[in-house]
């Protein structure tokens, strides 16, 4: 039976994987090929949406040969968020960045609204999208302060950012399409246009389950890549070997600018001020897969916690708030959980991403999957989920 290429692409993306069109080299996520991280489980989807009641939605932005870019919607819980706040923390590895509405979530530690990322020069218009998303809301009739959470990176490099081509729509279809499940992952939404470690970069996630003796809990991380570096899997030092990364060569550019924005969300019982410190645990694995945050590299982790009982109302019935917080002596799974699904992600990103051609005739080529499985064999980084895993007791 003679297969044409549509039903090779049908086929692929019903095994999890795709095909680019240009390179006809086939793509998935990292756990297809091989490459495992850490030791833990993964939830379900082995997503951020493995948390109960995260949902996530995107919309992509391409038009003409130079408008390459999107929005990410992470939704904390189905509620009205404004209403029903959850606690959070922000932990700045590097502050070259123009997100919108840290300050606050630091100072309160909470979050009242979806968190929505896209490129740099597009954070106040959809800031100013999200304000109208959440006045809109039934029961907001009387909100007059809404602290809007807007995570960016630069995408200039693909894309026409000066343009500012995301506008209002686009962000409300965003949320509005947010679902639990799947989470597509590569040049899509607010990855449309990123470049990552040499590569093309783009969305990736990735989850963690804890096992029942310690907690149980669920960490999902989603991310948005766009940094340089030099590429690291498992210990591989796969940038070198492909002959790609920042500061090889003189006579040409590598990317070292750019930003990461890791937002992290979990079921544990956790306050703002351990939020915190499970936040600033991310950022190990950012440095695991080659990244060293350059001046120009605005890189933020945003963490938050469903766990309904710690949940802030808008109008408190009482003075005091009691909350549940994990002993200090407990939060190391979670530290342990956070770095492995970090790195995941991110690794994410860079395997579902395919290449791209933008502004100015510019490709930033994908993560090349063969050879970089060859030099993973090489450096005995492949399937190293053979080794025992956490047993759960």
């Amino acid at each position: 039976m003679k297969l044409h290429f549509r039903n090779i692409v049908c086929i692929t993306a019903a095994l999890g994987f795709t095909i680019t069109a240009n390179a006809q080299e086939k793509r998935g996520r990292a756990r297809d090929f091989g490459v495992y991280t850490g030791i833990l489980k993964t939830g379900t989807n082995n997503a951020i949406t493995d948390v109960a009641g995260v949902t996530v939605g995107q919309k992509t932005v391409i038009k003409g040969d130079s408008v390459r870019t999107g929005v990410t919607a992470i939704i904390p819980h189905q509620g009205n968020v404004f209403q029903d706040k959850v606690p959070a923390a922000v932990y700045v590895g590097n502050g070259f960045g123009k997100s919108m509405g840290l300050s606050q979530i630091k100072e309160l530690g909470n979050i009242e609204t979806p968190i929505v990322l896209t490129n740099t020069l597009n954070a106040p218009l959809v800031a100013n999208a999200v304000l109208d998303y959440v006045l809109a809301l039934p029961g907001n009739e009387n909100v007059k302060s809404v602290n809007a959470m807007v995570g960016e990176t630069n995408d200039g490099g693909l894309n026409d950012i000066r343009g500012r081509h995301v506008k209002a729509e686009d962000v409300l279809e965003a949320l509005k399409s947010a679902k639990s499940g799947t989470v597509k992952e590569g040049n899509v939404g607010a990855g449309t246009g990123t470049e990552a470690l040499g590569f093309k970069g783009g969305i990736g996630t990735a989850s963690r389950v804890l096992p029942v003796s310690k907690g149980g809990y669920t960490v999902g991380v989603l991310v948005q890549s766009n940094f340089g570096g030099v590429l690291s899997i498992n210990g591989a030092p796969v940038g070198r070997e492909l002959n790609n990364f920042y500061m090889m060569d003189k006579t040409k550019i590598y990317k070292a600018d750019g930003s990461c924005m890791i937002i992290i969300a979990t079921d544990a019982p956790l306050s703002d001020r351990n939020l915190e410190r499970l936040a600033k645990r991310s950022y190990i694995a950012f440095g695991n897969v080659g990244a060293f945050s350059s001046n120009g590299s605005g890189d933020y982790a945003v963490a938050f916690s469903t766990y309904p009982k710690n949940r802030i109302p808008y109008n408190a019935s009482s003075m005091v708030r009691t909350i549940d917080d994990l002993n200090n002596d407990d939060m190391s799974p979670l530290f342990m959980a956070v770095w492995e699904a970090t790195e995941e992600a991110l690794l994410n990103s860079l395997f579902m991403a395919e290449d791209m051609k933008g502004k100015g005739g510019r490709t930033v080529k994908a993560l090349p999957i063969k050879e970089t499985l060859n030099i993973l064999k090489k450096y005995n980084a492949l399937n190293q989920n053979k080794l025992p895993l956490a047993i759960e007791k």
